[in-house]
């Protein structure tokens, strides 16, 4: 297994298959990328990169766009990933437009599960946050996908305040009709969301406080984010995903990222010089040494990932990072049940 320079494991392969959507919405955090130029990985080059990505200790992929259906192979995409990357877990945030034609081929390509995409139940704000008259199709997307055996499905319910944030017990008692677990995301200043950030950020803790009113149980995601999953009077389950002004969201990441032009990046906030393995891996025909061009990428950028906060220091919705931790000095630890970061009394 692979470490970053805070202790933090390489276990999680996220991979935009492709830059392309048949949506348009205007918050989209765009993987971290302003705009991706170049040609996009065959199937059997996200093979490749699976390969390389459990031989340095990945076990679990997820795979974005873009739109992920859009591409015309993306069951060969999967079957690929699944074959050479030996999964614990192999799963896809869609839209769902094009998921009950395809959900069948995905799931024997071996695809576990979806997390699919839906801001709003109501016709006319689904059509203004995405720019397509498509809710119908997306529905139809997730009872397939149920019939097909993709679960758990999730629901990514970004919240965005005077748009849908009205909509949050609606969309619980969705979820608990679908016997889906809902994500509720708080908006974050990423990619195209830096524009609207301003107007529609909805904070988190609201939402916390709302869900506690018909909860019947707080759960806590210690793996990922100390995200609190409450579980709700309806036997829903809905998780909260908070990342702004979050001490914890990063203190145990374990992802690296790869885009579809072969570019490696070691963070959605990721600002630095992009890295890439494309013209390393299309350089030789040898398996192996299109594995290795590719697991050192994955190792360079694995060097550069750190933990990345969002912390408000003006209420107009302008942000500051933190200080930089400092390795090993700043590790998390438990004390009674919570995950403490520590950071270094000598920075300020």
């Amino acid at each position: 297994m692979m470490f970053d320079r805070f202790g933090r494991p390489f276990e999680t392969l996220r991979i935009s298959v492709t830059s392309a959507c048949n949506f348009s919405c205007y918050f989209c955090h765009r993987e971290g990328a302003s705009g991706i130029s170049g040609d996009e990985l065959s199937a059997e080059e996200f093979g490749v990169v699976a390969a390389a990505a459990r031989r340095l200790g990945a076990r679990r992929f997820k795979l974005t766009g873009g739109e992920p259906l859009v591409r015309g192979d993306i069951v060969e995409v999967v079957a690929n990933i699944s074959r050479h990357g030996d999964p614990l877990d192999l799963s896809m945030t869609t839209n769902a437009s094009r998921l009950a034609e395809l959900a069948r081929d995905l799931r024997r390509a071996g695809l576990r599960r979806v997390n699919v995409s839906l801001h709003s139940l109501r016709r006319e704000t689904f059509r203004r946050i995405t720019g397509r008259d498509m809710l119908g199709r997306v529905l139809e997307g997730i009872d397939a996908a149920t019939e097909a055996g993709l679960r758990p499905l999730k629901i990514n319910f970004v919240i965005m305040r005077g748009v849908n944030s009205d909509e949050l017990w609606d969309m619980v008692e969705f979820a608990a009709e679908k016997k889906a677990v809902l994500q509720v995301i708080e908006l974050h200043p990423v990619g195209e969301g830096k524009n609207v950030f301003p107007e529609y950020h909805y904070p988190a803790a609201r939402v916390e406080e709302e869900l506690a009113k018909r909860a019947v149980e707080v759960r806590r995601r210690y793996e990922l984010h100390m995200r609190p999953v409450y579980v709700m009077d309806n036997g829903a389950l809905v998780e909260v995903v908070g990342p702004v002004g979050n001490y914890y969201f990063c203190s145990r990441c374990t992802r690296l990222r790869v885009l579809s032009n072969g570019s490696v990046s070691p963070c959605l906030n990721w600002g630095g010089e992009p890295l890439s393995f494309l013209q390393a891996l299309r350089s030789t025909n040898e398996w192996e040494e299109k594995v290795e061009a590719v697991a050192r990428v994955l190792r360079e950028a694995n060097l550069l990932r750190r933990p990345t906060y969002l912390w408000p220091a003006r209420g107009d919705g302008a942000f500051k990072p933190l200080p930089e931790p400092r390795p090993w000095t700043n590790m998390f630890r438990v004390e009674e049940g919570l995950p403490i970061w520590r950071r270094s009394t000598s920075r300020r």
